[in-house]
């Protein structure tokens, strides 16, 4: 994989990153900020954009790092791989999700995870070693927006490992159809719809569901034969089966 991103200098002197990506706007980790302190959020914490081709490695385990992401546009994962090359997926990001959160907070942490791009991405970096350092007596009037910033980090590093812990959930069933259900059940409550697209292709969601990925494909297609489920790649559909 390439650990090689091409670097772009941020430019500041117009709100030509929020207009590109408005989403910014909403990242709960600006919330209660102004553009302006957007902006200026983003200038103290040293922010860079560096973009990435499929199949690139953002981190590596092991990596300490002083930066988290922000998903501007792509996909990654986030997946963990042992001394014999299995791999395990953990989640997968797309724009406006963040990564190495905690990590960047912790930076005497090493990364227990890899980072890796699954479609083509743009990352914005923000080193948050001012806020880790950051008390309540050092914030002044120049820079009240830092401590609403850090508020919302510990608001999103909750939210994440709510998201982590979900994992949990869908492999604890003991057959792969019990996860499938599972996976595929929480994802029609996520997106609030009985149609929904996954994120992961089938070697992905093999990998993310802890299964074979051939015993995965056949439990795939005995629930569409039941009447249990639709489907057409990373599109699904759940059915009421039939009495």
């Amino acid at each position: 994989m390439n650990h090689c991103p091409n670097q772009q200098p941020m430019n500041f002197s117009q709100n030509s990153l929020l207009k590109e990506y408005p989403a910014l706007l909403t990242n709960p980790l600006f919330f209660g900020l102004s553009e302006e302190e957007i902006l200026q959020s983003i200038q103290k914490l040293s922010g860079i954009t560096r973009s990435y081709e499929k199949g690139a490695l953002i981190y590596h385990m092991g990596d300490v790092v002083q930066a988290m992401g922000i998903l501007l546009k792509g996909q990654t994962l986030i997946e963990s791989t042992d001394p014999w090359g299995n791999r395990t997926i953990l989640s997968s990001l797309e724009a406006g999700d963040y990564f190495a959160e905690t990590y960047a907070l912790l930076p005497q942490e090493p990364l227990m995870v890899d980072v890796s791009v699954s479609e083509p991405a743009l990352v914005l970096f923000l080193n948050l070693h001012q806020l880790a350092t950051l008390t309540d007596s050092q914030v002044s009037a120049p820079v009240p927006e830092l401590l609403q910033l850090k508020q919302n980090l510990l608001n999103l590093c909750t939210r994440k490992n709510l998201i982590l812990s979900q994992r949990i959930f869908h492999t604890a069933p003991k057959t792969i159809r019990g996860r499938l259900l599972s996976y595929l059940s929480w994802q029609a409550a996520r997106q609030n719809s009985m149609y929904f697209t996954i994120p992961f292709s089938r070697q992905q969601l093999a990998d993310y569901l802890n299964v074979d990925r051939s015993a995965l494909s056949a439990e795939l297609g005995k629930m569409k034969r039941e009447g249990l489920i639709d489907f057409q790649k990373s599109d699904f559909r759940i059915l009421k089966p039939e009495s």
